[in-house]
């Protein structure tokens, strides 16, 4: 072991990493889009229908699992602020273990799994039978999928933002190029959709185990006594089964948004849709801080480096902050012409606009939502995380049945409210675990 490391933190540590994950994060809507032009151009609306359908339930499905990405990079980030190298490795090879057993458990359970998913999105006959096409191929790639969380987790975890950037877009390329070759080329519909999918994880994950390989000192053997510590798996169970109720919660405020816009009609679910690219463009650069908050804050936390830990923290917040700004105005002088591009219906168009000033509000609070996520993650206080987003998730409801007689209004002003209630609660409650995590430092 090694003695803790205190290097410097500024803002060229935070871009170092957060700029990277930016990027990798650019590339992923392409793939909805890629996935949904090529089967769209095979001119049947039940397969457009049933890949949307499947896209849902995956985007939930492995979201629920995102604790692998996330857990990682703490766990990593940490262990190397406290000079642990040689608990690296043991972060790795324990999460592909638990990546590979959630993975098999889902492809056991798939039945029964796609029978209660399916019964609950209530598709037509012809939409129902192409997403369990495409479910029962995509499903196998779960245990590539988590392996990869777990290798980005571990790589950005170290600060290697970059390998972690093209691994990322090296998925997401492979993906669109083998969605256009066997949909388009090789006229394999739906199924070849999923294939594409299962593909571009697998051999992504080959690729991640080449690049962590050089990177693992003494490759991936590790010791059966270190791997299986009991202190150490009892930690990173607790870390993740809070980190994915959290999640869950986090879930159940988009599912249910989503629900009360449909039931709403057609035109407000359409003008909520095109709105919520919007929210995805700023949870982007968002995202990205939150990464760097995650890595910064989980190497300052490892070496009980108060000074570092709190300049990660403020550095995270600022530059967050100014992001959102710069992104608010940009929506208030170019959203109504971005809503005009993005749907030719006037009544569509209509409705957005009427919405708007929520979009230019919501990345205001979104900075501290995501950045304190990042910050809680980083330091791995994932039980005040999760508590605090189930209380967030109270005030969402909460909000949304006082003012459910404004219609569509009172559930955009039910979602601002959630990002408040993550950032402040969140906000108010660092003092207290700041003090109480440094006070020997």
């Amino acid at each position: 072991m090694h003695a803790p490391v205190h290097p410097r933190v500024g803002s060229r540590e935070v871009f170092a990493i957060a700029g990277p994950a930016m990027v990798a994060n650019l590339t992923t809507p392409l793939i909805g889009v890629v996935s949904t032009t090529a089967i769209g151009r095979l001119d049947d609306a039940a397969l457009l229908g049933g890949v949307a359908m499947a896209s849902v339930i995956f985007d939930c499905l492995f979201w629920l699992f995102g604790f692998l990405r996330m857990s990682t990079l703490a766990f990593t980030a940490q262990a190397l602020g406290a000079g642990q190298t040689q608990e690296l490795n043991a972060i790795l090879v324990r999460g592909f273990i638990v990546a590979g057993l959630i993975g098999a458990a889902l492809i056991v359970l798939q039945l029964p799994l796609a029978a209660v998913l399916f019964d609950l999105m209530g598709g037509s006959e012809g939409v129902t039978h192409a997403a369990k096409t495409y479910f029962m191929i995509r499903i196998w790639s779960s245990p590539f999928a988590f392996a990869n969380y777990v290798i980005l987790g571990w790589l950005v975890g170290q600060a290697r933002a970059n390998p972690a950037l093209l691994l990322q877009v090296a998925i997401n390329l492979i993906n669109m190029v083998a969605t256009i070759l066997l949909v388009l080329v090789y006229d394999t519909g739906i199924a070849g959709a999923a294939v594409a999918a299962l593909l571009s994880e697998a051999v992504g994950f080959v690729l991640g185990a080449i690049v962590c390989h050089r990177y693992a000192g003494g490759g991936f053997a590790v010791a059966r006594a270190r791997l299986f510590d009991r202190e150490k798996l009892m930690r990173m169970l607790a870390v993740n089964s809070d980190i994915m109720i959290r999640t869950a919660a986090l879930i159940a405020v988009f599912l249910f948004f989503t629900a009360k816009g449909a039931r709403a009609g057609d035109v407000t679910l359409a003008a909520n849709s095109v709105l919520n690219n919007f929210l995805l463009v700023s949870a982007f650069f968002l995202d990205g801080l939150a990464n760097a908050a995650q890595q910064l804050c989980g190497r300052t936390f490892g070496g009980r480096d108060a000074k570092g830990f709190a300049d990660s923290t403020r550095l995270v917040l600022l530059w967050g902050l100014g992001f959102a700004l710069v992104v608010a105005v940009l929506f208030a002088l170019f959203g109504p012409n971005l809503i005009d591009f993005m749907t030719a219906s006037d009544d569509v168009r209509r409705a957005a606009r009427d919405f708007l000033p929520f979009i230019v509000l919501a990345p205001v609070p979104g900075v501290f939502a995501f950045g304190f996520d990042g910050i809680y993650v980083g330091a791995t206080w994932a039980r005040e995380m999760r508590n605090l987003m189930l209380a967030s998730l109270a005030i969402f409801l909460l909000t949304w049945l006082a003012l459910q007689a404004f219609g569509n209004v009172g559930l955009w002003c039910a979602l601002i409210a959630f990002y408040v209630a993550r950032g402040g609660l969140q906000g108010a409650r660092y003092p207290a675990l700041f003090r109480a995590t440094f006070a020997k430092s």
